[in-house]
């Protein structure tokens, strides 16, 4: 199941990464696929500015996808969900562990 989550994974990081391309900024997809963590960031110049920032993160830790971080226009675990993910496979990461319990989506 990992595998395929991270096959999953990354093909919605691919997905958000093409959303996310401009002239000036950088968008670079990383995938460590052995320890699995998944990152989507942007780096580059704009406007006489250095750009640096995650937009997505998502890493599998014990058969579970844990969104570290999201700074897209969508829910990612919604998304997860629409294609074929139980929510009990979903870990708002993000949010503290006591948060998590009220969330429609797995605790840890």
């Amino acid at each position: 199941m990992v595998m395929n989550y991270s096959e999953l994974i990354q093909n919605l990081i691919k997905e958000q990464a093409e959303l996310h391309r401009s002239g000036y900024v950088a968008v670079e997809t990383i995938f460590d696929t052995e320890r699995h963590h998944y990152l989507l960031v942007q780096v580059g110049w704009a406007n006489g500015h250095w750009v640096y920032g995650c937009i997505l993160h998502l890493d599998i830790i014990e058969g579970k996808i844990y969104i570290q971080q999201n700074n897209t226009e969508i829910s990612i675990a919604s998304r997860l969900v629409d294609l074929g993910v139980p929510k009990t496979d979903i870990v708002l990461g993000f949010h503290s562990p006591f948060k998590r319990k009220f969330t429609e989506y797995a605790v840890s």
